[in-house]
């Protein structure tokens, strides 16, 4: 719980800074963002399960 916590906290402190500088968000757009982070997590278990499916003795 507490990583969730800082990663929003870190996400938006991020968001703030960007805004009042100015600066395009640097985020892709809602759901291709939200596809993308669990592609990433997606592959990261497969890539898991494919090492302790085919590769410990």
């Amino acid at each position: 719980m507490k990583e969730l916590i800082l990663s929003l906290l870190a996400g938006l402190v991020i968001g703030i800074v960007f805004k009042l500088l100015r600066l395009p968000l640097p985020a892709p757009p809602v759901l291709a963002g939200v596809i993308g982070i669990f592609g990433v997590f997606c592959g990261g278990v497969l890539v898991d399960w494919i090492a302790k499916t085919f590769f410990q003795a």
